[in-house]
């Protein structure tokens, strides 16, 4: 059954965008990349961020808040035609950042690179695609002036599990590590806003649910793993590590609990379960007699989400991924020791 969904695209990663990009390259479609290279600090695409062009003006990604999208097309379309990228500086004056979000003006430098021989090659990109299908690490440097790519680099080290763009007059080096992944237990209503939520943010999204009824294509976008099985089935064969998060939301505790023991005896970085104090303490006294301690349990953030005094499910996955982002981003600083205690 093919799910029903938002364009597919608009909740697409930097990573799934490389992907979508080597598809229709293997469609026979003219695709030239764009990568952010430089911007201001308040900017809400950064450094590395991609957009994909092809041949008949058909977009997915961004490089801005709009304000430099249109001129950018229109370059992508001239490489296509000619074979060869560029470098691409814009200033944006105050008045058309603040229209499309920004809080100053200033100069965004944009590299812009051909599907081509000449510029990045299919067969390339085509590698670069299948590392991220896998979850692996890449690194890449293009030519800074004329879009160029050079070797590319897999097997690397996840150590460093921020994303890194290096750049200088000669060279734009990407390093895109993999993507943080969470998992959802329960396909229950929340979920549907929080899978899309996430997979924005650039989260890989699984959902494990044992209820058929609850786990139906239809209801999640493509971009998101549905496992119709109890979730002790399925996790020894999912990483639980510590670019991984779980987020319990079935309200059942024959399936949350059976999520949550293998989380706790894994490094992941966040942790959570749906449902009031008391159902946590509740929760707190069954998992103390399969013998989690309570420094284990101290891991658990429940109720899950910042205590925004959330009400719909769509306010509650905004509290959670509130939650969860805060959580990926204070682990990427912790130092290396202190992450994973279980």
């Amino acid at each position: 059954m093919t799910r029903s969904h938002q364009s597919t695209a608009d909740l697409l990663s930097d990573r799934d965008l490389l992907i979508l990009a080597s598809n229709w390259r293997d469609e026979g479609r003219e695709v030239a990349l764009a990568f952010v290279m430089r911007t201001w600090g308040s900017a809400p695409r950064q450094a590395g961020a991609v957009m994909i062009v092809d041949k008949d003006m058909h977009i997915a990604g961004s490089v801005s808040g709009g304000c430099i999208e249109g001129a950018v097309i229109e370059a992508a379309l001239n490489s296509m035609e000619t074979g060869k990228g560029e470098q691409l500086k814009y200033g944006v004056a105050d008045e058309t950042a603040w229209s499309v979000g920004l809080s100053c003006g200033g100069e965004i430098t944009i590299l812009l690179t051909p599907i081509t021989d000449s510029g990045l090659p299919a067969a390339t990109l085509k590698k670069m695609a299948a590392l991220c299908a896998a979850r692996q690490p890449l690194r890449i440097t293009f030519d800074a002036q004329s879009g160029v790519a050079g070797q590319l680099e897999s097997g690397l080290s996840d150590k460093d599990r921020q994303a890194s763009f290096l750049e200088d007059d000669d060279a734009f080096t990407l390093y895109y590590p993999p993507p943080p992944h969470l998992i959802l237990i329960g396909a229950v209503h929340i979920s549907q806003h929080l899978a899309q939520m996430a997979a924005q943010c650039g989260f890989e999204v699984s959902i494990i649910d044992p209820r058929g009824i609850f786990t139906s294509d239809a209801r999640f976008p493509e971009t998101v793993r549905i496992y119709k099985s109890w979730p002790s089935e399925i996790l020894d064969r999912l990483p639980l590590d510590r670019a991984t998060a779980m987020v319990t939301l079935t309200h059942d505790p024959k399936i949350d609990d059976d999520g949550l023991l293998p989380a706790l005896a894994s490094p992941v970085f966040y942790l959570a379960c749906l449902g009031s104090k008391r159902t946590h303490a509740k929760r707190q006294e069954r998992l103390a007699e399969k013998g989690i301690t309570p420094h284990q349990f101290a891991r658990i953030s429940g109720p899950a989400g910042l205590d925004i005094g959330a009400k719909s499910p769509a306010e509650i996955a905004a509290s959670i991924l509130a939650e969860l982002i805060a959580a990926w981003r204070a682990s990427l600083r912790a130092p290396e020791t202190s992450k994973g205690n279980t």
